[in-house]
C-alpha cells in the first residue's frame, strides 16, 4: 500500500508579496487554474491511497476548502501549531499510518512543487516504490539543467542496480562557483524533496540517528483529538522537538539511502526567477500578467493584481503589484526577497503575513480603506456560515447589507437584515454576524475607535475552535 504524505507547511517568503505567511504560495494559482497544493494531489498516480496532509494550524481551513474544491478525499489533516521542519512532520505521518495499516510505503511530497510531465513522474514513482519495498529510502533526484544556487544537490555513485544510484553526499544550496562545478561534473542531482520509503524503515532510521525527535513525535501522538478531518496532536510535547529537515536528520546519515532519477521538468518555484522560467514568454522574453503595458522591456516578469502597471526601458526585472504592496527587484537577485520579509516581520508590518484580502473559515474580508479612527471592510460570508460570537474593547461597528440576508445577534437581540438595511454594534457589545441565506452574504463594515487591530477580538463562542 502506498500512502501519499503531503507536506504543506511552507511560508514561501521568496514569492512575496503574492505569497504571505497566512496565505503562502502552495495555495495560490501561480501556473494554472488550480493551486500548487491542488496540483500535487491531482497529479498523483492512480490507483493510490488518498493522501494524509500535514499543515500549519493557521492554514487548516484553506487546506480543507481547497480539498473540497477538487473533491479530494483524505486520510486526515495533521495540524502543527509550530513548524519543526520536514523530519518531525514525516515522523508524525509514519507513526500514525503504521498504527493503522500494515507498514505502508510513504510517498512524501511537498505541496508547492511544479512538475509538468506527469507520465515521467508516474514512471519514477513506480520504480521508486519497488525499491522502497526492498527497505531502501529513496530520494527522487532531478538532473540539473543549469548551475542553480537555490536547490540542494545529491552526489551519486553507481550501484549494481540500473534503476538507482547510491548516495555519496548532500550539499545544501551551494554558491554559484560550486553549483557550476557540480553541474559540469555530471555526478550530481538536484534534491527534489520527494521521497519514498516504508514507514517502519523511516522510523527505524530516525530512532537510530535522532532518538530524541523520534521519542517526542511518538509522545505527541499518544493523545490525539479528531476535529472533523483535522487531527490535533499534543502540541506542548511537539514544541520540544528538534527543528531538522529529513536530509539533515536521516538521509545524510543512513546507509540505505538511494537516488532514483526523475527526468521530467521539476521546480520548487522558489523564486520569482524560477516562476518566470516556468511560464510562456512573449517575443521579448517577458511574462506579463494582469493589466500590464510594456515598452522596450525584456527578460522580465511583470504582475498586476488590480490596476494598470506600465514599464518602460528596463530588462531583467521583477515587478509585482498587489493591492497593498509593490515589489521591484532585479531578476537575478530575486532569491534574496526573503530578506525584505524578514525586515517586515522585525518592524511588525502586517504585509509580511496578511494580504489586504484576509481569508477566514467562514469566508473572507477585504480592507478597502483606513484612516485615523476608522476602517472600512467588505465582508463576504459563505452560505450557512457565521462569525464567532464576540465583542471588542476598543471599537464600534456599523454594518450595511449589500447582498443576501444576515442574521444579527447584538446583545440580547437577534434579528434579520436584508439588502440596503443596516445596524450599529456599540463598543463592548456581544455580537455575531451569520449568513441566513443560500448565497454569499456581502456586508460593508465601518469600524470606528482608537484602536482597530485584528487582535481586538474577544471570542465567546466559535464554530471553528479558534481562541
Amino acid at each position: 500500500m502506498i500512502v501519499p504524505v503531503i507536506l504543506s507547511g511552507g511560508s514561501g517568503t521568496r514569492l512575496w508579496p503574492l505569497s504571505r505567511k497566512l496565505y503562502p504560495k502552495q495555495f495560490l494559482t501561480l501556473v494554472n487554474e488550480t493551486t500548487l497544493f491542488q496540483d500535487t494531489i491531482i497529479r498523483l498516480p492512480s490507483p493510490m491511497s488518498s493522501p494524509l496532509i500535514i499543515c500549519n494550524e493557521e492554514h487548516r481551513f484553506i487546506v480543507a476548502e481547497q480539498l473540497r474544491q477538487i473533491d479530494s478525499e483524505n486520510k486526515g489533516i495533521i495540524l502543527e501549531s509550530v513548524g519543526k521542519n520536514t523530519a518531525p512532520a514525516i515522523a508524525l505521518a509514519a507513526i500514525k499510518l503504521l498504527s493503522e495499516y500494515e507498514d505502508p510505503v510513504l510517498l512524501v511530497l511537498s505541496a508547492d512543487h511544479l512538475i509538468d510531465n506527469k507520465s515521467k513522474f508516474h514512471n519514477s514513482i513506480k520504480i521508486a516504490s519497488k525499491i522502497a519495498e526492498q527497505g531502501k529510502m529513496v530520494a527522487l533526484g532531478v538532473k540539473p539543467t543549469k548551475a542553480e544556487t537555490g536547490y540542494g544537490y545529491i552526489e551519486v555513485i553507481n550501484s549494481k542496480d540500473d534503476d538507482y544510484y547510491n548516495i555519496s553526499s548532500f550539499t545544501e544550496k551551494p554558491n554559484f562557483k560550486t553549483a557550476k562545478k557540480f553541474f559540469n561534473s555530471g555526478k550530481y542531482y538536484w534534491n527534489s524533496g520527494i521521497f519514498m520509503f516504508k514507514a517502519s524503515v523511516y522510523l527505524q532510521e530516525l530512532k537510530k540517528y535522532e532518538p530524541e525527535m523520534y521519542s517526542i513525535c511518538k509522545k505527541s501522538l499518544l493523545e490525539t483529538h479528531q476535529d472533523i478531518d483535522f487531527i490535533r496532536i499534543d502540541n506542548n510535547e511537539f514544541s520540544k522537538c528538534p527543528d531538522k529537515s529529513i536530509d539533515y536528520a536521516v538521509m545524510e546519515k543512513t546507509s540505505v539511502g538511494v537516488v532514483v532519477p526523475f527526468n521530467g521538468n521539476w521546480s520548487d518555484i522558489g523564486s520569482w526567477e524560477a516562476l518566470w522560467d516556468s511560464k510562456i514568454k512573449d517575443n521579448d522574453n517577458n511574462v506579463s500578467e494582469g493589466d500590464v503595458l510594456l515598452s522596450k522591456v525584456s527578460n522580465s516578469y511583470i504582475h498586476s493584481s488590480s490596476r494598470l502597471v506600465t514599464v518602460h526601458d528596463l530588462s531583467d526585472v521583477i515587478i509585482v503589484d498587489t493591492q497593498d504592496a509593490l515589489l521591484v527587484s532585479s531578476k537575478k537577485k530575486s532569491q534574496d526577497i526573503k530578506k525584505i520579509v524578514e525586515t517586515l516581520k522585525k518592524t511588525n508590518r502586517v504585509e509580511s503575513s496578511n494580504h489586504r484580502k484576509v481569508y477566514r473559515p467562514w469566508g473572507y474580508f477585504d480592507s478597502i480603506d483606513k484612516g485615523i479612527g476608522f476602517q472600512v471592510k467588505r465582508i463576504f460570508v459563505n452560505p450557512k456560515s457565521k462569525l464567532s460570537l464576540q465583542k471588542h474593547i476598543h471599537r464600534a461597528e456599523h454594518w450595511i447589507i449589500v447582498k443576501g440576508i444576515a442574521l444579527v445577534t447584538c446583545g440580547e437581540k437577534v434579528f434579520k437584515l436584508k439588502e440596503n438595511q443596516s445596524t450599529f454594534i456599540p463598543r463592548g457589545e456581544i455580537h455575531r454576524l451569520e449568513n441566513f441565506g443560500n448565497k454569499t452574504l456581502e456586508v460593508i463594515e465601518v469600524q470606528t475607535g482608537e484602536y482597530l487591530g485584528e487582535d481586538d477580538i474577544i471570542r465567546i463562542k466559535d464554530d471553528y475552535q479558534r481562541k
